[in-house]
């Protein structure tokens, strides 16, 4: 797996259960970081994404800056950190020395964001967690590890290049309905009235130029993802067939994963897509069963909180 682990400066405080760990998950929208004392949440705060391959390197310097002096303080032992994006050890080494500065003396880890959601879903055998963590969030991805230590992840491409099942993926396939339509001449419809108000324009034809604009971008068309999943709540065909292609999207990213792995499961969905709504879970584990895997699991709690899991398993 794609890391960068910063060891602790030779007169720094080792981790132990009872030295402060900080746990960041730094997704596309938004960086959530949780410090622990004793193995206990005692602080619990969001700031803007510090991701770099959403944001420049001076605003995720900033929000990380932020995000320190909310829940820093005192010795830190430890910073785990889960991103998205993380593909190559330079990738993984970039975002540690953003975030050394903010804990001097502690020793940095830093992984894709799937492995946090792996430790957080309960999916361990022994000391090592197993299975394949999915992510349907503002991207998507699946990473898994199997019980002798191999790895294996599919998708996490980046919305050029992928992200199939994603609230990007989503948002951009409602502007791309709503053209259809226009195309077609058809009237607008729920989705694409939906959108037009959302962006603030009045006719589909200028969703075109919006979609290219510099002013928009990843983060803005992920937050549309929402109004697919409204309309097919309320029994829009077209928004019910795009969410349960998201769910069998995010399913042959985990059966990919699986086969590699040579393991049958548990399968863990997360990210906010995922875990928050009912219709894509459907279509997700429909499609797993479909393909042999019936151990799949929501998770149900915050990625950040496989932190400490994961901090037991380096030793």
């Amino acid at each position: 797996m794609t890391h960068s682990d910063i060891p602790p400066a030779a007169d720094s405080v080792a981790p132990t259960a009872s030295a402060a760990v900080i746990g960041l998950d730094i997704g596309g929208t938004k960086t959530r970081g949780v410090r622990f004392e004793d193995g206990t949440a005692v602080a619990d705060e969001s700031v803007g994404s510090s991701n770099v391959q959403n944001v420049s390197r001076e605003e995720a310097a900033r929000h990380l800056a932020e995000l320190f002096a909310r829940i820093g303080g005192g010795t830190v032992a430890q910073v785990y950190a889960g991103a998205g994006g993380i593909d190559t050890d330079e990738d993984a080494a970039a975002l540690a020395a953003l975030i050394a500065p903010h804990a001097p003396g502690a020793r940095i880890t830093v992984v894709h964001d799937s492995r946090l959601l792996l430790a957080a879903g309960g999916a361990s055998t022994g000391v090592a967690s197993t299975g394949v963590a999915v992510i349907g969030g503002t991207g998507s991805a699946a990473w898994g590890r199997n019980s002798l230590g191999g790895e294996a992840r599919a998708g996490g491409w980046g919305y050029l290049l992928g992200d199939e099942g994603s609230g990007y993926w989503l948002g951009r396939e409602a502007v791309r309905h709503s053209l259809r339509r226009m195309n077609q001449g058809l009237e607008p419809d729920e989705l694409t009235t939906a959108v037009l108000a959302s962006c603030g324009v009045d006719d589909p034809n200028k969703l075109i130029a919006l979609f290219h604009s510099p002013e928009t971008g990843r983060r803005y068309w992920a937050e549309r993802a929402r109004l697919v999943v409204g309309a097919a709540a309320a029994g829009h065909f077209a928004s019910r067939e795009l969410v349960d292609q998201a769910g069998r999207d995010l399913a042959a990213l985990a059966l990919q994963t699986v086969r590699k792995l040579g393991i049958d499961g548990p399968v863990i969905l997360g990210g906010g897509l995922g875990m928050n709504v009912p219709r894509l879970q459907e279509s997700f584990r429909a499609a797993l069963a479909a393909g042999g895997i019936t151990d799949v699991r929501v998770l149900e709690q915050d990625p950040v909180f496989g932190v400490l899991q994961l901090v037991a398993e380096q030793g």
